[in-house]
């Protein structure tokens, strides 16, 4: 069985980490990769390098002319010496580099919000504990993750430092130099997953419904078993979207799954998500054994090892009978929802209001020719309305194409 980040994060370090690392830097943790699936060959390595070298020379030109070509090549996974770069390019981060030369410099001389800097300052620490770039707090990987997340937070101070942010900012440096990876950071919090990390979590609040409903037309046997036990998506999908999959994949998994990401948009993520759902509890066996919500939510966070494997993960990610249009279409449905919602909160809201109003004029009416007797107020809690649907469609530009859509 793979191994939850979570309880990762509860054994010992001596019993988990090795007196070497793997060949992505990791010493220990259930994203060490001791046996590495089979290389290509020299030959196609090389094909395919002088391939993604060639696209990003003309990346204008495929970005607008011929995308498609773009995507096939990121589904087949991108070499690894060409990965840094092509990453750079997918995610519009280039653009915003060359539009912002001396931001981030500037950003870094920046002292920031006191309370943010110290929360980073908790945080860092935790991303990654076993990979060699995180080990210790003098370690590079450590203070530029410190650099890339107080840069951020000034640079838009909408949303601040989010928790959920760092192992994404982590998992970039690991493959850019810092400015690099922040301006990829960049695109990934305010494009990809925008609103995400906005206190309140509305977005991902409604995706959470998108993704219900999607595995409802995908898989009918889960959605009805996650039904019956009341396990709602919330339960099993935050850290999966909020952190882009970073703490859930194993790492080959998670490269592959980057790849498209960063080419297609979140759809990717929903996408694995409705894989694993599907795999983990698609037999009937395992979801008579899971009899409760308790039990549900320990299969789904602890998964077969063959289910999060890459070439099943992408394979079947490809084989979902899922359409654009069928991602827009739960989007719809979540937004009326929502907006149902809200009125039903406004109209209680009002109705309490009334009542409040009421019970003061009552209350302060003189009693027997005097005002001398007791008032009495009723105090009503009045929500805020929360619920408002702030996830209108939106284009994700990677590059010069709008290559992504949200649902």
């Amino acid at each position: 069985m793979a191994t939850s980040p979570r309880s990762v994060d509860t054994i010992s370090l001596c019993s988990t980490v090795s007196s070497c690392p793997d060949r992505n830097g990791f010493y220990g943790g259930f994203q060490r990769t001791d046996k590495p699936k089979e290389p290509l060959s020299k030959a196609q390595i090389i094909a395919r390098e002088k391939k993604w070298l060639y696209m990003i020379d003309n990346w204008s030109l495929y970005m607008s002319k011929n995308y498609k070509k773009i995507r096939d090549r990121c589904r087949k996974g991108i070499p690894k010496s060409v990965r840094p770069r092509a990453w750079f390019y997918l995610s519009g981060a280039y653009l915003l580099k060359k539009k912002n030369p001396n931001i981030y410099k500037e950003l870094l001389e920046k002292p920031g919000n006191a309370h943010i800097i110290e929360e980073i300052k908790k945080d860092k620490h935790r991303q990654f504990p076993f990979h060699e770039m995180f080990l210790d707090e003098d370690k590079v990987g450590q203070i530029e993750l410190f650099n890339v997340l107080k840069a951020y937070s000034i640079y838009n101070p909408k949303v601040g430092f989010c928790q959920a942010q760092a192992p994404i900012a982590a998992f970039l440096l690991m493959h850019l130099p810092a400015e690099d990876a922040f301006w990829v950071f960049v695109s990934v919090c305010d494009v990809y997953l925008e609103d995400y990390f906005i206190s309140g979590l509305e977005v991902l609040q409604n995706d959470a419904g998108i993704l219900e409903g999607l595995l409802k037309k995908t898989c009918p046997p889960v959605y009805r078993h996650l039904q019956k036990h009341k396990v709602e998506p919330l339960l099993y999908m935050t850290d999966w979207f909020l952190c882009a999959m970073t703490r859930t994949l194993p790492w080959e998994t998670l490269l592959r799954v980057w790849d498209c990401f960063l080419a297609e948009g979140i759809r990717v993520i929903f996408k694995v998500a409705l894989v694993i759902l599907g795999a983990t509890l698609n037999r009937h066996k395992i979801r008579k054994q899971c009899n409760g919500l308790c039990e549900t939510l320990e299969v789904l966070r602890n998964p077969p090892e063959h289910v999060l494997d890459e070439d099943f993960i992408i394979n079947n990610m490809q084989r979902l009978n899922l359409r654009v249009e069928d991602f827009q279409i739960e989007h719809t449905r979540q937004k009326a929802r929502r907006a149902k919602q809200k009125a039903q909160e406004a109209t209680a809201a009002q109705n309490n209001s009334n009542t409040n109003t009421f019970s003061r004029s009552r209350g302060s009416s003189p009693t027997n020719g005097s005002n001398s007797g007791n008032v009495t107020v009723v105090n009503v809690n009045v929500g805020d309305g929360a619920g408002v649907d702030t996830t209108a469609p939106i284009s994700i530009k990677n590059g010069s194409s709008n290559s992504g859509h949200r649902p």
